[in-house]
């Protein structure tokens, strides 16, 4: 089946129930056709209410950043994935990693694993990002200095007290490339730090701006 006319009355490669119902409305029994596109893997079910289409409707990549904040909210794409995305950390990540000010949480799903962690509601409010997407739609994301402190917050087994293990715990453990410490903004990291009221991130602040006043990549 590599094409389900109805289907092309949904403009985007991830929508919800509603999209759905309205695209097969026509149906006198939509509930059947909704388990026969299931069954046929013209649509895949993300969770409950949320899906994408199947590989023989697919027009393009759906949004994975997009899913993850429409799987659990509220929800900002942060650590691991966002370092990535910025460019801090050369791995790909396979999870999708964020934030959210609710229970920390995992959903393992049909196109992926979406992981979430809990921060503090005031961490939580401040550094991040809008991206903008065709038709008005957008998703939420860390910036870079939030993502990087949202995840050495997360580490709570590293041993890290001084500038220096700091540093090196950065460079070696997160292989944060070195360049992209001095492109981080110190000011940024330092309010960031005021709303975790955490001292790793003010130490990082002070790492950063540091490295910015000597001049040295690290």
């Amino acid at each position: 089946m590599r094409n389900e006319p109805l289907l092309n009355r949904i403009p985007y490669e991830e929508f919800d129930y509603q999209t759905l119902l309205d695209a097969i409305k026509g149906y006198a029994q939509p509930r059947m056709k909704i388990s026969s596109l299931l069954a046929k893997g013209a649509i895949i079910r993300v969770k409950k209410g949320l899906y994408v289409f199947g590989e023989s409707q697919r027009r393009g990549p759906y949004c994975r950043e997009l899913l993850a904040n429409l799987i659990y909210g509220p929800s900002y794409v942060s650590l691991e994935y966002a370092l990535h995305y910025h460019g801090l950390t050369p791995e790909r990540v396979e999870t999708m990693t964020s934030v959210t000010c609710g229970r920390s949480r995992t959903f393992y799903t049909p196109v992926g694993t979406f992981s979430f962690r809990m921060i503090p509601l005031e961490a939580f409010r401040t550094g991040m990002d809008r991206v903008e997407l065709a038709g008005g739609r957008a998703f939420l994301i860390a910036i870079p200095e939030k993502a990087l402190a949202d995840r050495i917050v997360a580490d709570r087994g590293a041993g890290i007290t001084t500038q220096k293990e700091l540093h090196d715990y950065l460079l070696t453990n997160l292989r944060i490339d070195p360049a992209s410490l001095r492109g981080l903004d110190q000011a940024r990291l330092a309010e960031i730090g005021r709303h975790y009221r955490s001292r790793r991130v003010k130490l990082l602040a002070d790492l950063v701006g540091r490295l910015c006043k000597s001049g040295k990549v690290a």
